[in-house]
């Protein structure tokens, strides 16, 4: 079991390199595509808001809330989306548990901020950042769950959490604000470790058919 760090993850398709300030010019060339597919997700598309953007999830990740990466093809080397752990659970178990775990470990974790070019959705690359980062989590967090999180109307991107093995815990009404200005329900999907050895032989499968 590790502590929660910057790490860089590493495929055949796809890099997940720990994000820097370094990565904004090739987030906005990734967020200048086609931008249909970001209707429900946050994707910053000047120059300024994208430095934000970056420097918001450093912060995140320096007070121990998250770590985020810049999405690389592993082919081009070009950078093609962000993602993130984020949302880190620390549970308080009573003392002497011995599931008490130090300080800088996490209990739980969520998959989330995940943005891709159009070119990369519903593609290897997607699958294989997710079977990194769930490798990660579990094997070697060894977190007991994995939460992933979408608008409710996102039906994109509930139908990709649901192919990787999401299971849906329900419904967050009047959530959260909705990257339309509205106030979004969320649909909250999650992993738990148990699940993991089946999660993780269905994602090995579709990436070598890939």
């Amino acid at each position: 079991m590790q502590p929660l760090a910057p790490v860089l993850l590493a495929g055949r398709h796809v890099r997940l390199e720990p994000l820097a300030l370094a990565h904004v010019p090739g987030l906005l060339a990734a967020a200048a595509g086609p931008r249909e597919t970001f209707l429900w997700t946050f994707v910053p598309a000047a120059e300024q808001a994208m430095h934000a953007y970056v420097e918001a999830a450093l912060a995140d990740q320096r007070e121990g809330r998250g770590i985020p990466f810049a999405t690389v093809d592993a082919g081009t080397g070009k950078v093609i989306g962000s993602t993130r752990f984020c949302n880190v659970e620390r549970w308080p178990w009573p003392a002497g548990s011995p599931r008490l775990r130090p300080p800088g470990f996490a209990d739980a974790v969520e998959i989330g901020y995940t943005w891709l070019h159009s070119s990369a959705q519903r593609s290897a690359i997607n699958t294989e950042a997710k079977r990194l980062m769930l490798g990660h989590a579990f094997e070697a967090w060894d977190v007991h769950r994995v939460t992933l999180k979408t608008d409710e109307r996102n039906a994109r991107s509930r139908a990709a959490i649901e192919r990787i093995g999401g299971r849906l815990d329900g419904l967050l009404r009047g959530h959260m604000p909705g990257s339309d200005g509205s106030v979004r329900t969320s649909a909250v999907y999650s992993i738990v470790a148990s699940e993991w050895p089946s999660v993780r032989a269905r994602l090995d499968a579709r990436l070598a058919a890939a």
